[in-house]
């Protein structure tokens, strides 16, 4: 059913002045301010009777007035316009949209599960207005609100359904939004086991590894699945530990799921205000989670110089932590790190760096995403291949004890070096080839 987004702008500024006028006069008459749910509640009551004004005059004019189900719709439509995500929220609640890229407010290109990417229908009536939506989201989202402007042209932020959104502005033709569609369900290995991103010896494997308090790097490529497998893993972990999660925008949503880590803090990296002052970057929320009792620290997605700092922290007894990193094979990890060290305030050498992989990291677990929909088949997200680190001779030593099977997925391929600490904690080497 189309829907008339100029009535809905119009009747959700309507919408907006009353509860506008509402918080004014419950200011001056001393009442506290009303929660977020019943504002919600109050703002359905001003919706519904703004919608009866609107048939009214509809019906004044000698025009057809809206249907039920049409009415619904608008409802709907100003309710997401003032709390939600506008036009997008059709989008979000679509199960099938994995991937939402727009290029201009017109420019609308969905994602599917099966691979297919489909042209959408305009998210705003003008890039302006898509800037706006952006900016009020980024206002709402996070711990602390976000700017996105000419001066802050770059935002990242975790929308409340739990997708990550990208946005640039001023550094393309026409504002750019990226949304990765994620949930913050509760996903376990024997879930990835089930929809194929998983041989049940290689999961098997690595409930052990986490077990047996193992820091572990998931690797891969953009939208591969690394943070679905790392919130599988961190589901491992017993709920008595004390779990500290480090992320540039929050996504992972430990805390959201106090029955599973009871004793779980969420660190978000701060930016810069409009002055340049304030900034808390992820190296320095690094250092400060090791301050504060951790069983573990879990760093969302490495993708600079928190790496040394991190890297550090597993050395430091903190055994057992776990993050993601992009990465093309699970080879190609250590050349990633040792560029992102290089770069870092450290500036560390490659050697020094090599020599700080072997020391904190034990496992690499790469996870691939391949799209064959072209060729008739579908969207496909697996581990494809798991390598142990083992020491150090000038480089990292390592060994590829799970390699792509026939079917691509990881299957058991050479000895571990910690076996008898991996069958301690549950792993049984019958089922594998170890």
């Amino acid at each position: 059913m189309a829907i008339d987004h100029g009535v809905v702008k119009r009747l959700r500024g309507e919408v907006g002045n009353r509860l506008a006028e509402q918080r004014r006069l419950d200011s001056a008459s001393g009442m506290a301010p009303m929660s977020s749910e019943d504002e919600r509640q109050f703002a359905r009551a001003v919706i519904a009777q703004v919608l009866e004004e609107y048939a009214r005059s509809e019906i004044i004019g000698g025009r057809t007035p809206p249907n039920a189900e049409e009415e619904e719709a608008l409802a709907s439509s100003i309710h997401a316009a003032l709390f939600g995500v506008g036009r997008l929220q059709p989008l979000l609640e679509d199960e099938e949209i994995e991937n939402i890229d727009i290029n201009g407010c017109n420019r609308v290109f969905l994602g599917y599960a099966d691979g297919r990417e489909v042209l959408g229908e305009p998210v705003a009536e003008t890039d302006e207005e898509l800037v706006e939506l952006i900016q009020v989201l980024a206002a709402y989202s996070g711990l602390s609100s976000r700017p996105f402007d000419t001066a802050n042209p770059q935002l990242d932020l975790r929308l409340p359904d739990g997708s990550r959104l990208s946005a640039v502005m001023d550094v393309t033709l026409r504002p750019a939004v990226s949304i990765r569609k994620t949930r913050l369900g509760k996903v376990f290995l024997a879930d990835l086991v089930g929809n194929g991103t998983l041989l049940p010896q290689t999961a098997a494997a690595l409930a052990a590894a986490v077990a047996a308090r193992k820091n572990i790097m998931i690797a891969g490529a953009t939208n591969a699945g690394k943070t679905t497998l790392l919130r599988a893993l961190i589901n491992q972990i017993p709920g008595e530990e004390r779990l500290l999660t480090v992320e540039r925008a929050l996504e992972l949503g430990v805390d959201h799921f106090p029955e599973l880590h009871p004793n779980a803090i969420a660190f978000e990296e701060r930016l810069p205000n409009s002055e340049g002052q304030g900034a808390i970057t992820m190296a320095e929320l690094v250092r400060r989670s090791l301050r504060m009792n951790p069983s573990r620290v879990i760093v969302g997605e490495v993708l600079g110089d928190e790496i040394v700092t991190m890297l550090n922290a597993m050395t430091q007894g903190n055994d057992g932590s776990l993050c993601t990193i992009h990465a093309n094979s699970s080879l190609e990890v250590f050349n990633r790190i040792s560029t992102y060290a290089i770069q870092s305030q450290e500036r560390l050498p490659v050697e020094a760096t090599h020599m700080l992989i072997a020391g904190a990291i034990d496992f690499v677990v790469f996870i691939e995403k391949r799209n064959d929909y072209a060729r008739g088949g579908t969207l496909r997200r697996y581990v494809s291949s798991i390598r142990e680190v083992t020491g150090i001779d000038g480089r990292v030593l390592s060994s590829e004890v799970f390699t792509p099977g026939p079917d691509g997925r990881a299957v058991p391929h050479a000895p571990v070096s910690c076996l008898p600490e991996l069958v301690e904690h549950g792993y049984d080497p019958s089922r594998g080839m170890w």
